[in-house]
């Protein structure tokens, strides 16, 4: 098994989940890759280092890989599909961060996770994205033009708000006067566009969410549409420019620019163990069912 293993922070947590998934790598004599700039950090951190000399670095990933490994939260899981791309190597993740919708895996569940994958125990969760094009073209998003979680229109150096004028296949929907908008996907509908009202969509969902931020159209509400339909955005304000994410990588474009925005061409593939679901990281991470009637 040809494994790459992902991270970029480290902390008490990191250690032991590196050493544990390390140790349990060797043991099975798995072809392990870690990327290099995570190795580097990896070097400076672990006092076992020496163990590890014998994997090998990757700065970027190819179709031979049948496995992703990321120790970290879910914004290095998102941070890790930039290497994954369209390749198809599935991914799971180990939390060492905070909530987890997307990195499951608990620190005393390596051995375990992994060797359920070593014999074909989990199932693969297709999990959609965006793909943004921009005309006048921007060279800041052009090469990584994907978002796995959201892509977010806001506002920038400035307290005034913004003006997102909205076109759903080419039918004018509305212009949100707010400090930005959203346009999630069902895997990020657990993140910025639930903190802003939306709602949570499960993973299968053949939907995208419009989230406005901060709306000063009070009757502007989430808006639930088809992941088949094609979204063009134009934002006016009293900057030259405003910000838009694609996930954790942020680029300026400016006001007047027209944002397309529709569903990727490919998917990427998270693994889920066969006693994981949604609906019990829903019920542990938003503490559903925590009501003393339940």
């Amino acid at each position: 098994m040809k494994v790459a293993v992902f991270g970029r922070f480290y902390n008490e947590t990191t250690t032991t989940s590196v050493e544990r998934l390390f140790a349990y790598l060797l043991e099975k004599d798995a072809d392990a890759y870690i990327e290099t700039e995570f190795f580097n950090l990896i070097k400076e951190n672990s006092p076992h280092i020496d163990e590890y000399r014998s994997f090998k670095t990757f700065d970027t990933l190819d179709k031979s890989f049948d496995l992703l490994v990321s120790i970290g939260g879910d914004g290095t899981i998102l941070r890790a599909i930039i290497y994954v791309k369209d390749l198809d190597i599935p991914i799971i993740g180990i939390n060492t961060g905070r909530l987890g919708f997307l990195a499951t895996i608990q620190v005393d569940q390596i051995e375990s996770a992994i060797q359920n994958i070593i014999d074909g125990k989990y199932k693969i969760s297709e999990r959609s994205l965006l793909s943004v094009e921009t005309s006048p073209k921007s060279k800041e998003i052009s090469t990584l033009n994907f978002a796995l979680n959201e892509v977010a229109i806001s506002r920038k150096n400035t307290t005034s708000m913004i003006t997102v004028e909205t076109f759903l296949d080419g039918e004018y929907l509305t212009s949100y006067w707010s400090d930005g908008l959203i346009i999630s996907t069902p895997t990020g509908s657990t993140g910025y566009s639930l903190s802003c009202g939306g709602p949570v969509i499960t993973p299968s969902n053949n939907s995208f969410v419009l989230a406005p931020i901060a709306p000063h159209n009070l009757s502007a509400r989430p808006l639930i549409i088809p992941d088949s339909t094609e979204i063009q955005l134009k934002v006016e304000g009293r900057e030259d420019s405003h910000l838009i994410s694609l996930d954790s990588r942020i680029a300026t474009l400016e006001n007047g620019t027209i944002i397309t925005i529709k569903k990727a061409d490919f998917t990427i593939k998270m693994i889920d163990l066969l006693n994981e679901s949604f609906l019990t990281t829903l019920r542990k991470k938003l503490l559903w069912g925590e009501d003393k009637r339940n």
